[in-house]
């Protein structure tokens, strides 16, 4: 019923060490059957910001160099995208290819996207997104390859795959989609959504070297060593989250997507080429959890409702301003949807009662001087 997962083990990007790797986790799942002569294969990767492959924050550009080698092979153009936060357009994006060795895929016979137009989509069929704008370099291609990377995130715990694909979405106006769908489950049904409209040929993630902490952007890198491919994001994320051992309470998209019955409720249900044993890691560092949330799902009462938001209120984690750290660029004010962040020539202050915790201020943060704050009422209730 569902599709099967490869995983295989990648402890380098040395082209000697990950091509071969690359390779061998497609072929156990024959995941570029798709591709024929002629055809222009997508390649969404992940971009999120202009920051150094070893930040652990970007899809590696030698693992898509590997991979545009492959697509080479069966006689198909590669087109390289992404469109990070903030403005989509050609002088941002240089910025961004250039920083993340992205560039180097030209060499390998790849195009680096120049299409900076947006369309709008119609998909009845969402249960939340059933409009939406996306960046129409996507009509381009004949197929699409999701390469994501795996990462803590402030917002949905983790992102890998089904995350990635918010990517496709402008990034100048990713901030008004927390207002359109607030709150974690309607964004992670969002998301989910994005997926199911562009239906991704093949989902791989990039788990060589990962990020935990302080994610997605100014976590610290964390070698796992394993790449994992198949044509479910789902499925894919599935193991990813098995792997840094991140709770379906930790993780939206991981819950809704199994609420939606879009993979099995768990590994075992999955079909897993490969051994995923020696890339599963006890201590990874998450991001500020949710555990002590647990008690309050499915409130039976109008009393027990309105205790829940006011619970959730004092016990959700919420972004902190780490004022030693802050340099006043006033990046957060710019990127925060709901207008909370104030900054001036004191370090940036947040407004509690504007902020809709959606974690944009923590996520681009280029010093990162904002990180995810867990209450002391919450880590205690947790214990529990």
């Amino acid at each position: 019923m569902f599709e099967p997962v490869a995983v295989a083990e990648c402890r380098s990007y040395l082209p000697k060490v990950c091509a071969p790797a690359l390779r061998g986790v497609i072929e156990a799942i024959d995941g570029l059957d798709f591709v024929k002569p002629g055809m222009k294969i997508g390649i969404k990767v992940n971009l999120i910001a202009a920051l150094k492959p070893e930040r652990a924050a970007t899809t590696h550009f030698e693992l898509v160099c590997a991979l545009c080698d492959l697509i080479r092979e069966k006689g198909a153009t590669p087109i390289v995208g992404d469109s990070p936060g903030g403005a989509f357009s050609s002088p941002a994006l240089k910025i961004v290819y250039r920083a993340t060795g992205m560039t180097e895929a030209e060499r390998h016979g790849a195009l680096l996207n120049s299409n900076f137009s947006q369309k709008e989509a119609r998909f009845e069929e969402a249960k939340e997104a059933k409009t939406f704008a996306y960046t129409a370099w996507l009509d381009d291609v004949d197929a699409i390859i999701n390469f994501a990377k795996l990462k803590t995130h402030g917002m949905m715990g983790m992102t890998a795959a089904v995350k990635n694909l918010f990517g496709t979405v402008p990034g100048s106006i990713k901030p008004e989609y927390h207002f359109r769908f607030p709150g974690e489950e309607r964004f992670a049904s969002m998301l989910i959504d994005l997926n199911e409209y562009f239906k991704p040929q093949l989902n791989l993630i990039d788990a060589v070297i990962g990020m935990e902490g302080n994610g997605p952007t100014a976590g610290t890198p964390r070698a796992i060593g394993a790449l994992i491919a198949s044509r479910s994001p789902y499925c894919a994320d599935l193991l990813a989250a098995k792997l840094i051992g991140i709770s379906d309470l930790e993780a939206p998209t991981v819950r809704v997507m199994k609420a939606r019955g879009l993979c099995p409720q768990s590994v075992e249900g999955l079909e897993i080429r490969g051994d995923y044993a020696p890339f599963v890691i006890e201590d990874y560092g998450l991001i500020a959890n949710r555990r002590s949330l647990e008690v309050l799902n499915n409130p039976k009462t109008a009393f027990g409702r309105v205790l829940t938001k006011s619970l959730r209120s004092v016990l959700a984690p919420k972004p902190v301003v780490l004022k030693e750290s802050c340099v006043r660029c006033g990046k957060c004010a710019e990127v925060c949807p709901a207008g909370a962040v104030a900054v001036g020539e004191k370090p940036a202050k947040i407004d509690r009662s504007k902020c809709i915790r959606c974690f944009c201020c923590q996520e681009f943060c280029p010093k990162g001087a904002i990180e995810v704050h867990r209450p002391a009422i919450a880590r205690i209730a947790s214990r529990f």
